[in-house]
């Protein structure tokens, strides 16, 4: 049980880290990203597709964590 709830946790703060990245593909142009997101020199857009994909999957993750971290099954008497 412990396990499960640490790797719901853990599936949660990855999400969090996707939501994060997420909102500075958005908001950042693209030749200001950290190098680690990818930096495109001339190019003044922003990478929407790229941001708007780690939201979804960052919201996913932040669900799915949450409900693993809490699920907890039922017991037959």
């Amino acid at each position: 049980m412990a396990a499960r709830r640490a790797i719901g946790w853990l599936v949660v703060l990855v999400g969090i880290l996707a939501l994060i990245a997420g909102v500075i593909y958005l908001t950042v142009q693209a030749k200001s990203l950290p190098s680690i997101l990818g930096q495109l020199h001339g190019f003044t857009g922003h990478r929407s597709k790229r941001g708007i994909a780690a939201l979804i999957v960052g919201g996913v993750l932040v669900l799915a964590g949450g409900w693993i971290a809490a699920y907890r099954p039922r017991r037959l008497n």
